[in-house]
């Protein structure tokens, strides 16, 4: 009697453990494995210098790079300048494409949730009226009647699909991996915009300042051609010095009206990153001294460069996609399964559908298995799997991209203070020369062809060091954006389009805040 008994138990056991193994399905496909950081020691072939060159005046301050520095997440507040400051504050609240950025990643978060639904049954009702006629000859009835009546249904019908080997469980974490790249993608679009911000109130305050002294030198140069003139019509000096004299003003003069056309346009770009039209009054005015040169800036290791970096962190969510493609393309492969219900009634009159013997029901469960379809599944994962190789190679090349970036940034740094420092002293050299060619030529100790090349030096050296000065704050700007920006330590009230906030935390378990929770 016990030999029966435990027989049918151990069936019984085994559909239980097989109906349960099916119910909790099993992944197809790689689980994403994060890719390792790299092995790079350091970002420059050459080892950085302690300290930058430094030099008396605008933005000579010598700079050093510190590892255990964190980056700000407002690092443009460094600069300390509170023009800027707001300016940056109403892009943020205005710019359209990062209001679209924020709208891609609430797209990205709302379709995560919906494909989250396949892990429930999908509960439907029905409800309909049907005008029908009927004859009684389909009956096989002799005498052939016809009637004409009205049947009404009510049902409620419940399927569900058996995740039996991780299809929709792929599908939802590929579309979790395409709302991680949205994230990082607004990550992306606030740095990029932060960082563009900088970038050009720092080329308008040097194109002002361009503008500036070359309006001063051809006050100058018209003062000295008025002079010359004069000298001229007393026969002092040669015709030939008045037409140089001449054509040295005019030469000036000619350069001016590109600096102002790019001044304008510098400002036209400010206004419109803003989110303003270009005909709106200028948000501000920037001037080089205006601004503080940070002196002691992050330099954030190799290994770490890859948590930092929204645009690494972006391809990385797309190559965990491609994983799960792998996975999707898999199963699709393989049996599908299926159960499906229904509960309802039908009767002739609405008032009977849920009262009387009208109830009707089914149960049901089907299996679908992918016979022949010409080699489109099978070619499809081969597909799937090259674009997890496409992935992959993308995000190498990102990863060496944004190396290179860093690496170049550093270099330019240590060159620009060394520029900015000779560009000093050959002004400094070209004004105190230009100043003696003038006493000189007045006492007529030098021919007036010794006071042009005076001139020209000194209008050349003077353009040329502020350029230098601007290259190191739009240089140290870049290195901010080049380390990823510091999103990782943003507060709540800086974060783009958040209505929560969250606290500071390290870059690989950052989340940033315009998610939903949960």
């Amino acid at each position: 009697m016990r030999q029966p008994h435990a027989s049918g138990y151990s069936l019984r056991s085994a559909v239980a453990l097989s109906l349960g193994l099916l119910l909790s399905g099993c992944a197809l496909g790689p689980d994403f494995q994060r890719p390792a950081a790299p092995a790079a020691a350091r970002h420059t072939l050459q080892a950085l210098a302690v300290k930058t060159a430094s030099v008396a005046g605008t933005a000579g301050e010598a700079q050093s790079f510190s590892p255990e520095r964190d980056i700000s997440g407002q690092w443009w507040e460094l600069f300390r300048s509170a023009a800027l400051n707001d300016l940056i504050r109403q892009a943020l609240q205005s710019n359209p494409d990062l209001q679209a950025a924020q709208a891609a990643l609430r797209a990205a978060q709302e379709n995560t949730l919906a494909g989250r639904g396949a892990y429930f049954p999908s509960l439907d009702g029905k409800l309909s009226a049907n005008r029908q006629q009927a004859n009684s000859a389909s009956t096989g009835q002799a005498a052939a009647a016809t009637s004409v009546y009205t049947l009404y249904n009510a049902s409620v019908g419940v399927s569900y699909t058996l995740d039996a080997f991780g299809g929709v469980q792929r599908q939802v974490e590929a579309l979790s991996a395409q709302e991680e790249y949205q994230r990082f993608q607004l990550e992306g679009a606030y740095l990029a915009l932060t960082a563009n911000l900088v970038t050009a109130a720092v080329q308008e305050a040097s194109l002002r300042a361009q503008a500036d002294a070359s309006r001063k030198l051809v006050e100058f140069q018209a003062r000295q051609f008025a002079i010359v003139q004069r000298q001229f019509e007393l026969g002092g000096i040669a015709q030939t010095d008045v037409l140089a004299q001449q054509a040295q003003l005019a030469q000036t003069r000619a350069a001016l009206p590109p600096l102002e056309k790019a001044l304008a346009q510098k400002q036209n770009q400010l206004a419109v990153l803003t989110g303003r039209f270009p005909s709106a009054a200028p948000a501000a005015r920037f001037d080089l001294a205006g601004l503080t040169l940070p002196t002691e800036l992050p330099l954030s290791l190799a290994s770490q460069l890859v948590e930092q970096r929204p645009d690494i962190r972006a391809q990385e969510a797309l190559l965990h996609k491609a994983s799960a493609g792998i996975g999707v393309a898999t199963a699709n492969i393989l049996p599908q399964f299926t159960i499906s219900g229904s509960l309802g009634s039908a009767a002739l009159a609405s008032g009977k559908l849920f009262s009387g013997p009208a109830a009707a029901w089914s149960l049901g469960a089907g299996m679908l298995q992918p016979i022949f379809h010409g080699g489109a599944l099978s070619h499809q994962r081969k597909a799937a799997l090259a674009v997890y190789d496409q992935a992959e190679a993308q995000y190498r090349s990102t990863v060496l991209k944004a190396f290179q970036d860093v690496a170049d940034v550093l270099q330019a740094l240590e060159f620009d203070a060394q520029t900015l420092k000779a560009q000093s002293e050959a002004e400094q050299s070209a004004a105190a020369s230009l100043e003696l060619a003038q006493k000189q030529f007045q006492a007529g100790a030098v021919s007036f062809l010794v006071l042009l090349n005076a001139e020209r030096a000194q209008q050349q050296a003077r353009i040329s060091l502020i350029q230098a000065q601007a290259a190191r704050y739009a240089d140290t700007a870049a290195l901010f954006q080049a380390l990823g920006g510091g999103w990782w330590n943003r507060t709540a009230a800086a974060q783009p389009g958040a209505a929560g906030g969250r606290p500071a935390s390290e870059p690989p378990q950052a989340q940033h805040p315009t998610e939903k929770k949960q």
